[in-house]
């Protein structure tokens, strides 16, 4: 049987999530996203209102999660050697727990700049891209 979990005699706590991700990528994309230099505009900008975006829509994402009041998003980002670290932090004042958010946040976030880039991330044929998305998980998780 699938259903929802019940959380009707839960109480109302604040209640927050961390969730933090990797994509990995080329030397000469990462020069060309802090030069902006990428023909469909700046990844992290366009990133980051994705990220917020999937974050409310979670519940039609994700089945059997609950729909619930989103207080904050923030999104940052972090450029590393081999790529750029995105982070999602998400908060709710509500009866369940928000690290589906923040994973549906910075797992969006990390496909937007994948999409925004991928035209520089071809193997050396031109086919494949070279791209990857890794060390998605939740850092942090805390309620009040």
């Amino acid at each position: 049987m699938t259903r929802m979990v019940d959380i009707s005699d839960k109480p109302q706590v604040s209640r927050r999530a961390r969730a933090s991700g990797l994509i990995i990528l080329k030397p000469e994309t990462i020069e060309k996203i802090k030069a902006g230099d990428v023909p469909k505009g700046d990844p992290l900008t366009v990133a980051k209102t994705a990220g917020i975006m999937a974050v409310k829509q979670t519940p039609e994402i994700i089945p059997l999660t609950h729909p619930i009041p989103i207080t904050s998003v923030n999104v940052d980002f972090e450029f590393e050697e081999n790529g750029a670290r995105a982070e999602v932090e998400v908060k709710s004042k509500g009866q369940t727990g928000v690290e589906m958010e923040a994973l549906t946040g910075v797992t969006t976030v990390l496909l937007t700049i994948w999409d925004m880039v991928k035209a520089f991330e071809k193997d050396e044929e031109g086919q494949y891209p070279t791209a990857k998305i890794t060390d998605v998980r939740v850092i942090e998780k805390v309620k009040k």
